[in-house]
């Protein structure tokens, strides 16, 4: 497996620790990180997020910040088009552009109070961007995965993301939940693998 090193990324602020922006902002690093070390021969092979191959779902990972920056920017989540038209070179560029855009959106520390409308119900600013850093977070748990990467994973935002998404998502799903059912596993396994089982998947 590569050991995914960390490098210097326009992701990286500086915030307070209880600030919620900080751990969507080092999942935006990680997954730059890991997007960075993808090779072009993996691009068309299987992820655990089985809907996905590796190039489907780096577009969905461009997707989902877009989403994010059109919340911080009070706009509706429908406008925001599905990613297309990525050449295979120009994926960490599209990130890391997206990446500034994003965090250009949440600068605003009054964004936090702000009740947001989700696909899946109302929350504040600050429930949201945690929920959406949990969804950057196992998504880049299925991006290592499928390309035999091990990152070095931040325990706080990864506990951080664990928190939200057991609170919006309930260990069975209903229909329309695009995740599967919480899978069972030991506690003391690693936190970020404790994220993926809850996500319905199997590490």
């Amino acid at each position: 497996m590569t050991q995914t090193t960390s490098h210097t990324s326009p992701t990286e602020v500086a915030l307070s620790d209880g600030d919620p922006r900080r751990g969507f902002a080092t999942a935006l690093a990680l997954g730059g990180t890991a997007i960075a070390n993808v090779a072009p021969g993996q691009l068309d092979g299987p992820t655990p997020c089985t809907d996905f191959t590796v190039r489907d779902l780096l577009g969905h990972l461009v997707f989902v910040l877009r989403r994010v920056s059109a919340l911080g920017r009070g706009e509706d989540l429908s406008s925001v088009p599905v990613t297309s038209g990525i050449g295979d070179t120009e994926w960490s560029e599209t990130w890391n552009q997206a990446a500034r855009e994003v965090l250009a959106a949440w600068s605003d520390a009054d964004v936090l109070e702000r009740t947001m409308v989700l696909p899946f119900g109302q929350l504040s600013g600050a429930a949201a961007i945690a929920v959406y850093t949990g969804e950057v977070t196992i998504h880049t748990w299925d991006l290592a995965t499928a390309t035999d990467q091990r990152p070095e994973w931040d325990d706080g935002t990864v506990a951080a993301a664990l928190v939200a998404y057991q609170r919006v998502l309930p260990p069975t799903r209903p229909p329309g939940v695009p995740f599967g059912p919480a899978v069972a596993i030991d506690d003391d396994r690693p936190l970020i693998e404790v994220l993926a089982a809850w996500s319905g998947r199997r590490p």
